[in-house]
């Protein structure tokens, strides 16, 4: 499916590798793009070139005229050791998740790339979408593809992820690497569940102080902090209108049982009910059931009603 087109040979010596695609927050995405642009000595080595008509299912339009949008790009970067402190580093930056058999073959291409290099571990990041509000900071969890680093992050304040799912590629990537026997972990930061099409910041920069700490380097975060307040002002508004759902009377909460915490997975699945019962009413039923099996319908009342409006 892909082209791969090296644009300089590069000497990275047991590098690991950091790799992201979008996402719920754009959590790992935001990873990538922010070191590409603030460790000012990594370089552009690699790219893989993906035919654009083999992926289409839109056009774009601009000024009233449609066109064939330029295909995503998959884009390596090399960021080289340092004095001894930290290894060498491979940035992976993957503009567009791809679905099916067409993500498969793009991340063995991704692995095929990687793997020349011998890296010692691969690092992703997503979002762990949970009940939460804007205000609590993001916490961390760790999703590990080999026994022996279960216990590698908690002294970095990283938990364990003990079970569910991680969608796309950011996901995979752990099952396809310890298929070839690299180790692989993706860090995944909580995030305000009502927020997951917005891009978070303050979860991609949790994500970021952990690896700077792991792998020994530094880089201005101010421009994040400055993204993260802009943000922070977006779903304040936010949660104004649905305030109720994080204010809760003292009375009500101390008879409530234990709130539930909600998987990333099940606000994807989520999402892909609203997309599918657009056009298919019966997937209402099974919508309404997941909201209520996760308390969730009084927060998605008014979007789930407007599925019955007449156009």
């Amino acid at each position: 499916m892909g082209e791969i087109k090296v644009y300089k040979k590069i000497n990275a010596v047991n590098p690991v590798m950091i790799a992201g695609w979008p996402g719920m927050g754009n959590v790992a995405l935001g990873v990538v793009e922010y070191l590409k642009k603030k460790l000012k000595t990594a370089v552009k080595f690699c790219e893989i070139r993906i035919d654009k008509l083999s992926l289409l299912d839109s056009v774009i339009v601009e000024g009233g005229v449609a066109a064939i949008p330029e295909a995503p790009k998959n884009t390596f970067y090399h960021y080289p050791q340092r004095e001894g402190k930290n290894p060498d580093i491979i940035i992976f930056e993957g503009e567009a998740q791809l679905p099916g058999e067409a993500g498969v073959v793009l991340l063995n291409e991704v692995l095929d790339v990687a793997v020349k290099y011998k890296p010692s571990r691969i690092y992703t990041g997503a979002a762990f979408a949970l009940p939460i509000s804007h205000k609590e900071p993001s916490e961390l969890y760790a999703a590990v593809n080999n026994e022996s680093l279960k216990n590698v992050f908690a002294p970095y304040e990283v938990k364990l992820m003990e079970e569910g799912h991680i969608s796309g590629l950011n996901g995979l990537m752990l099952g396809f690497a310890k298929e070839r026997a690299i180790e692989a972990v993706c860090l995944l930061a909580t995030m305000p569940q009502y927020a997951i099409s917005l891009p978070n910041p303050k979860a991609s920069s949790a994500i970021i102080e952990v690896l700077q700490k792991i792998l020994n380097f530094e880089i201005d975060l101010r421009e994040l902090d400055e993204f993260t307040k802009e943000m922070d002002e977006k779903m304040a508004a936010i949660e104004d209108k649905v305030k109720d759902v994080f204010t809760v009377e003292k009375e009500e909460k101390e008879s409530r049982p234990p709130e539930k915490k909600i998987p990333a997975y099940v606000m994807e699945r989520i999402e892909k009910l609203f997309r599918e019962a657009k056009t298919d009413k019966s997937r209402a039923v099974t919508l309404k059931n997941e909201l209520d099996r996760w308390d969730l319908y009084k927060l998605y009342e008014d979007r789930f009603l407007d599925l019955f409006k007449e156009p």
